[in-house]
């Protein structure tokens, strides 16, 4: 075989090989391109409910053995718990905690004029289903003066998947003028969008959370 013409294979070969990089290389960043977005973490607050309530399950508007509903709107509020390649995270524990219709935390620590609700459960813990599907039956927490400045209506949560664990606040879709005005909503900056749950009706908003793994 003459120089040149190993010269020209070799040349061949360095092409392919060159394109077969830049085809993997696309392909990778497509796959990064593909996954999803982590949930922005936040902190537990100064409310988390050290001491739970007897009742715990996915409707925080009714007690056991309570005759009267919460007062307030009664909103549904479901999603998913998925990792960053969209996969469903069967199994994941979930608490939620939140303000009442008038803005009060039934905790020792909540100083708040507002009044406290007998007959709100204000906190939950679920586990997700094979789809990573989760539901709650709750009020919409009402906005409340807070050190920091006015807090915007928001529900705390808590997710634990098989190996991360993400403390997080949902914000709601149809409190943009109050959620732009609110100190921790602000800070979240372009990872607002992830903290915001979607009103499907007026009545029913869903919210994924999305783990950086299951």
């Amino acid at each position: 075989m003459t120089n040149d013409r190993l010269d020209r294979m070799t040349r061949r070969a360095f092409a392919g090989s060159a394109l077969a990089a830049s085809v993997a290389l696309a392909g990778g960043a497509k796959a990064a391109e593909a996954m999803l977005r982590p949930t922005v973490p936040g902190d537990l607050g100064p409310f988390y409910p050290i001491e739970r309530p007897a009742d715990e399950d996915a409707d925080l508007t009714w007690i056991k053995g309570h005759a009267k509903r919460a007062a307030g709107n009664v909103i549904e509020v479901s999603g998913r718990i998925l990792d960053r390649r969209g996969n469903p995270v069967q199994g994941a524990i979930v608490e939620v905690w939140q303000a009442n219709a008038a803005g009060r935390y039934a905790h020792a620590n909540d100083i708040a004029k507002a009044p406290l609700d007998p007959d709100f459960q204000g906190y939950a813990q679920i586990r997700t289903g094979a789809g990573g599907d989760w539901r709650i039956i709750t009020i919409k927490p009402a906005a409340y003066d807070s050190p920091i400045g006015r807090r915007t209506p928001h529900i705390h949560f808590d997710v634990r998947g098989k190996s991360q664990r993400l403390v997080t606040q949902m914000y709601f879709s149809d409190d943009g003028a109050s959620n732009a005005t609110d100190t921790l909503y602000k800070g979240l900056g372009d990872g607002a969008a992830t903290a915001v749950a979607k009103l499907d009706n007026a009545a029913k908003y869903r919210w994924d959370v999305v783990l950086m793994d299951a």
